[in-house]
């Protein structure tokens, strides 16, 4: 089950792309892993694929408690390198391998689907 995790009001998942300012709108909601929204790892992969999904590249997705809903803005307040990837565009994710390494930028894709991006 999906939670929503919120101080600063409402979430919103989809919103005008790219960003005015190229950096995350407060009100922008995500999926996030829960050890990212924890602390316990850090994030190592962003994915805009029609919304955004923050993970720690390791921990199955797939697994439906694994993730909640959350502010964009909570994440980069306590990594502000996550506003890197705020202009991805999308169909593209951005992975690095540790915290302090740079952010690589590809074309993304399920493996387990045969899904295109529609816009």
């Amino acid at each position: 089950m999906t939670e929503m995790l919120s101080v600063m009001g409402e979430i919103i998942r989809r919103m005008t792309f790219p960003f005015s300012d190229g950096r995350f709108p407060s009100e922008l909601g995500a999926v996030v892993q829960r050890t990212v929204i924890s602390g316990e790892f850090p994030a190592l992969i962003v994915i805009h694929d029609g919304g955004w999904l923050i993970g720690d590249d390791a921990t199955d997705a797939s697994d439906p408690e694994a993730s909640v809903i959350s502010h964009v803005r909570h994440l980069v307040e306590s990594d502000p390198s996550i506003e890197e990837t705020a202009g991805l565009p999308y169909g593209y994710a951005a992975r690095r391998s540790s915290p302090s390494a740079p952010w690589v930028i590809e074309r993304w894709s399920y493996a387990d689907e045969d899904w295109q991006f529609v816009r």
